[in-house]
C-alpha cells in the first residue's frame, strides 16, 4: 500500500547537538546523484530533485568533497542558487583525498583550511552549516584537526562541526576541543553495532545523530532482487552483504521485514526508516535517493507510527547474529579503526 505524499504533512523540525543547530527531522542523502551508486544522474533532474525536497521541508542536504570527488558540490552549488541556500541547512565533509586511485584520509590543519575553502567555492557559499570531517586521519592527533576547524567557525566559514566515523574516545577528545555538533555514522536495521558505545556517547555529551545509509544501502526497498538492478559502476555490487552466500541469508531479513510492512500497510523501507526515527528525537535519517516517488515515500516513513512491541520485533529479525558481512569490503577507517595519537606524541617540525 502506498503511503501518503509528504504534501499531506509538515516535516517536523529537530534540534541537532546542543549549539543551536535545527533541521529537518529527514535529510537528503545526495552522494548517489553524483558518485559510487552507477553513473552520474542528469543534472536538471538532480537539481529539480533538491528543489521537490526542499519544498517538502526536507532542508538538511548532505555532500562530500570527495564525492565525484567534487562534482556533487558543484551540482549542489547550482541547486542552491536562486534563493535556496537560506532556505536549507548545508553539510558537507573533508578528509578523504583520491591520490593515485587510492584513497588517503588527511586531517592536518593545512589540508583542513584548504579543504573548506574549495567546498565553499564550489558551493558557492560564503558559510557552511555543518563540517563534518569524513573519516579521522589516525596520523593526526584528533585535538589538531579540531583545533584548525575551531579557527574556520570563529572566521565564519563554518557555523558547526561534526565528525564522522569516529569512535567514542576520539569523539569525546575532539569535543573537549570544541563542541561538537554531529557525528553521522551508519545505523540502521542491520547495522546496529553502534549503539553500544557512540550512542550513549552522544547523547551524554548533547552531539546529534546523523544516521547514513538507514535503508541498508538501498536493501530493504526490495531484497535481494534489489542487488540485480544494479549498475556494473555501482560499488554496492562488491559489498560482503551483497554477495552469493550472505546475500541469501539476508534476504530472509528483508522478507521478515516486508512481511510486517504488509501488515502495517506501508513499504519495507518505510519500515526500515521509521525505525530509525523512532530511535529519538535526536536522530536524523539521511537516506538518499535519485528520484522524486522515492523520495517522497521516505518522507512518508515520518507518518509510520510504531510501538515499543513492533520495534522490538524488527529488532529480532535483524540480530547481530543474523547479519552477514561487514558493512565495507575493509573495515579500516570507521569509527572500529579511528583512534589518533596523543596530542603530547606530536612533534612540530
Amino acid at each position: 500500500m502506498a503511503a501518503a505524499s509528504p504534501a499531506t504533512a509538515a516535516v517536523p523540525r529537530i534540534k541537532l547537538g546542543s549549539q543551536g543547530l535545527e533541521v529537518s527531522a529527514q535529510g537528503l542523502g545526495c552522494m548517489g546523484m553524483s558518485a559510487f551508486y552507477g553513473p552520474p544522474k542528469p543534472e536538471p533532474d538532480m537539481v529539480a530533485l533538491i528543489h521537490h525536497a526542499v519544498a517538502a521541508g526536507v532542508t538538511l542536504l548532505d555532500t562530500s568533497d570527495m564525492y565525484g570527488p567534487h562534482t556533487n558540490e558543484v551540482l549542489l552549488g547550482k541547486a542552491l542558487q536562486g534563493g535556496v541556500r537560506d532556505k536549507v541547512e548545508l553539510a558537507t565533509k573533508f578528509g578523504v583525498v583520491l591520490a593515485d586511485g587510492e584513497f588517503e584520509i588527511r586531517g592536518d590543519p593545512a589540508y583542513v583550511r584548504a579543504a573548506c575553502e574549495g567546498s565553499l567555492r564550489r558551493l558557492g557559499v560564503d558559510c557552511v552549516d555543518l563540517y563534518y570531517q569524513h573519516r579521522i586521519d589516525k596520523k593526526v592527533p584528533i585535538e589538531l584537526t579540531i583545533g584548525e576547524l575551531k579557527k574556520l567557525v570563529e572566521e565564519g566559514k563554518i557555523k558547526y562541526i561534526g565528525l564522522s566515523e569516529a569512535s567514542a574516545s576520539t569523539i569525546r577528545r575532539a569535543h573537549a576541543v570544541h563542541p561538537i555538533t554531529a557525528v553521522q555514522l551508519e545505523w540502521s536495521l542491520w547495522s546496529r553495532d553502534v549503539e553500544e558505545d557512540i550512542i550513549p556517547t552522544c547523547r551524554e555529551l548533547g552531539i546529534g545523530i546523523v544516521a547514513y545509509s538507514p535503508l541498508g544501502r538501498g536493501f530493504f526497498s526490495s531484497g535481494a532482487k534489489f542487488v540485480d538492478s544494479l549498475s556494473a559502476q555501482d560499488y554496492r555490487k562488491h559489498l560482503p552483504r551483497f554477495q552469493p552466500g550472505n546475500l541469501e541469508k539476508n534476504a530472509e531479513i528483508f522478507e521478515r521485514v516486508n512481511a510486517m510492512a504488509a501488515r502495517k500497510g506501508c513499504t519495507p523501507s518505510q519500515l526500515a526508516l521509521a525505525w530509525v526515527h523512532h530511535q529519538g528525537s535526536d536522530v536524523c535519517p539521511i537516506p538518499g535517493t535519485t528520484k522524486i516517488e522515492n523520495f517522497n515515500q521516505n518522507v512518508a516513513a515520518l507518518s509510520v507510527k510504531l510501538t515499543p512491541e513492533e520495534m522490538a520485533e524488527l529488532e529480532s529479525y535483524a540480530s547481530t547474529d543474523d547479519v552477514q558481512g561487514d558493512r565495507y569490503l575493509q573495515m579500516g577507517s570507521t569509527w572500529k579503526d579511528s583512534e589518533t595519537p596523543p596530542l603530547s606524541s606530536w612533534k612540530t617540525e
